[in-house]
């Protein structure tokens, strides 16, 4: 379309950028598409998409040179997520939530850490956040996970559910109280887990509606010894770290919905140009023709508005919080209204196994969900319109 050709021309991507861009394309057209219904079907975790990753230095857009990384502008890292989440949406959050992981080591983590740390995500490690339990969603100051500091050592206690690639992580930011502070919000610290660390372990994994090819785990921490090394930024710094993790992956999180709207448009515009009513075309029916039109509208604004999010976050504006919150309400409620109509515009068709919208409406309905709802995130917006 004319419309998205001429933003594309506007992007002004580096040399490197455009060749990363591209060559994330290409995978994405010949690996991730051809598997991700197969892949979706069979609930299998998509290694080999990130075995792929891996052979090309994929992880490296994370990290900086001096820690094994080649790294990119944030807005073409959301921009690559949009584009492998198009393409297949479980590997497009994994690589997104591996990319979020990455922030906050940098921006709080010692020297000793990135050292440690950074070099594993770089070499095609995964990442993977745990903040939210069963009585702590959206309100992360009201988590019950406890660290409780011994000499050298931290001892962690607790459990997680609904953390994403939790159970095959290589480093996990893990988000409690610090047991000699005071049990409120002033108290959440965060710590980093690796792989493999006695007392840590994988309950369960959930059977969910979409997005069957990432894992979504159940953890629990039992007397899990860690070094006081890993404990990221000082006690009591959790809410501060959580809050500049959420202002980066809640753009993630609209990225991989963008990714998802894109794939549904694009089979709603081709089908609709195929499928013949009434003697033509359905996309020569007003009814189609301007349920598509106020589509192509929607997604063009919403892409817009992502890549200024991006470039305030390569610019080093300090506080995005109402511009996160804002293209995630905007990302996400798109990619459910856009995968529905697509279903609907393909009719009986859509609804039943085989044609990719089925499995794009059930994969967009979660990102209205984690990263904090989006009732949340109007309540984040909203407080930013009351006069001071």
């Amino acid at each position: 379309m004319k419309l998205f050709t001429h933003f594309e021309q506007t992007r002004n991507w580096s040399a490197e950028e455009s060749m990363v861009i591209e060559q994330v394309s290409r995978l994405a057209t010949e690996v991730l598409a051809p598997n991700a219904d197969r892949l979706d079907e069979h609930k299998e975790f998509p290694w080999e998409n990130f075995g792929v990753f891996k052979e090309v230095g994929l992880n490296g857009i994370f990290v900086p040179e001096e820690y094994g990384g080649s790294p990119v502008s944030y807005r073409c890292f959301i921009e690559i997520v949009r584009i492998i989440s198009e393409a297949c949406a479980s590997t497009g959050i994994i690589f997104g939530t591996t990319g979020a992981v990455v922030k906050p080591i940098l921006e709080f983590g010692t020297e000793e850490q990135k050292q440690r740390f950074l070099p594993i995500i770089a070499e095609g490690g995964l990442g993977a956040m745990a903040i939210t339990e069963p009585h702590a969603g959206s309100d992360g100051s009201n988590i019950r996970t406890r660290f409780q500091p011994d000499g050298d050592d931290i001892v962690v206690n607790g459990g997680k559910i609904f953390i994403t690639t939790g159970d095959v992580a290589d480093v996990l930011l893990l988000f409690g109280k610090w047991s000699e502070l005071e049990d409120s919000g002033k108290g959440v610290s965060a710590v980093i887990i690796e792989k493999g660390t006695p007392g840590f372990e994988t309950v369960r994994l959930e059977a969910k509606m979409g997005v069957n090819a990432s894992s979504t785990a159940e953890l629990a921490f039992t007397d899990c010894r860690i070094p006081r090394a890993n404990l990221l930024g000082n006690p009591g710094d959790g809410m501060k770290i959580m809050l500049n993790v959420l202002n980066k992956s809640r753009p993630s999180v609209a990225a991989q919905a963008l990714g998802i709207a894109s794939a549904a448009f694009n089979d709603a515009v081709a089908y609709a140009n195929e499928r013949q009513q009434g003697g033509k075309k359905i996309i020569g029916h007003q009814a189609i023709a301007f349920m598509l039109a106020d589509l192509a509208i929607e997604l063009l604004s919403a892409r817009v508005l992502l890549d200024h999010v991006g470039s305030l976050v390569d610019q080093g504006v300090s506080d995005i919080s109402v511009e996160a919150s804002t293209i995630k309400v905007k990302a996400s409620d798109l990619a459910m209204r856009m995968t529905t109509d697509a279903v609907q515009v393909f009719g009986g068709h859509g609804y039943v196994r085989g044609n990719r919208v089925e499995r794009l409406m059930r994969e967009a309905k979660i990102t209205q969900i984690w990263e904090g709802t989006n009732q949340i995130q109007r309540q984040v917006i909203s407080r930013d319109l009351i006069a001071r």
